[in-house]
């Protein structure tokens, strides 16, 4: 991949403006918690609200220290295959959840409110058409340029925040400005999870997420292979809706294609428009 620094062009996803706004609205929740909301279950499975703000905190802590200052700090084991790094993220995240059940509410606060701006201020800095340090992998890229990777980060702080606020019953980001780009971001994997699918020249598959924070992605069988294209102008050969609440869940992998389908709205081919539904946008 070529690297262009300060290219004129805009980046197809754009979200580094907002992630100080997310980090606020982050602040205002954590600040919202009694000590019983700290405890409630989440999405996230075995994490409850405090394990989850532990692991956004130390995704703010691990990206100062290793993308902005350079600090790796351990070695990942042998990594051959896809779900060797799975299982290897799977294990940091572990390892610090669990160091962090020593720390107080308040001290995980002031951490955020510590490390929250500093985050902020380092995607905004990046020049999003230089490569990125880490690859989006999960949509089958080697390199990736740092528009994808911010992307990326942006879905990872958006989603563990709606898991927080699901358990605690305090909606606030399920908003246009900052829900779509996180659809967008993860029909990125969109091609890369029909990568083993098969299908005549031309075949066009829709996938829509309904109401206004919503959108629609289209994904055409070019040259053997699977492309995101513009909105094509005919009927798609498969198309599948899915409401707003459902779409994050399903493909942050917190919860699974049988969860869903009574609740989707499926036309033509049946099995590519399942296949849509196999599309995790995560590490996972």
């Amino acid at each position: 991949m070529p690297t262009r620094s300060r290219s004129p062009k805009a980046p197809p996803i754009k979200v580094a403006h907002l992630f100080r706004p997310l980090d606020e609205a982050l602040m205002k929740l954590l600040a919202s918690l009694n000590d019983d909301d700290w405890q409630k279950s989440t999405p996230a499975k075995h994490w409850n609200v405090k394990d989850v703000a532990a692991h956004l905190l130390d995704g703010n802590l691990r990206t100062l220290s290793i993308q902005r200052d350079g600090y790796f700090g351990e070695a990942p084991p042998p990594i051959k295959a896809y779900e060797d790094l799975v299982g290897w993220l799977n294990q940091l995240n572990a390892d610090w959840v669990k160091a962090s059940k020593r720390l107080s509410p308040n001290v995980l606060r002031i951490l955020h409110q510590a490390t929250g701006p500093l985050t902020s201020a380092y995607y905004e800095s990046l020049d999003p058409w230089d490569e990125a340090i880490f690859a989006v992998d999960w949509a089958g890229e080697t390199k990736s340029y740092n528009w994808m990777h911010l992307a990326r980060e942006y879905t990872e702080k958006w989603h563990h925040q709606q898991q927080i606020r699901e358990a605690v019953g305090q909606p606030g980001i399920m908003t246009r400005a900052f829900f779509f780009p996180l659809m967008a971001t993860y029909f990125m994997a969109l091609p890369h999870t029909f990568r083993n699918i098969t299908a005549p020249e031309g075949t066009l598959v829709t996938a829509a997420v309904s109401g206004q924070v919503g959108g629609e992605w289209h994904l055409e069988r070019k040259n053997s292979s699977w492309a995101l294209v513009d909105k094509p102008g005919r009927v798609p050969d498969a198309a599948v809706e899915i409401a707003p609440e459902l779409a994050w869940k399903l493909f942050s992998k917190n919860i699974r294609p049988d969860d869903v389908k009574d609740w989707l709205k499926v036309e033509g081919d049946k099995l590519l428009a399942a296949q849509v539904l196999q599309m995790v946008s995560v590490m996972a």
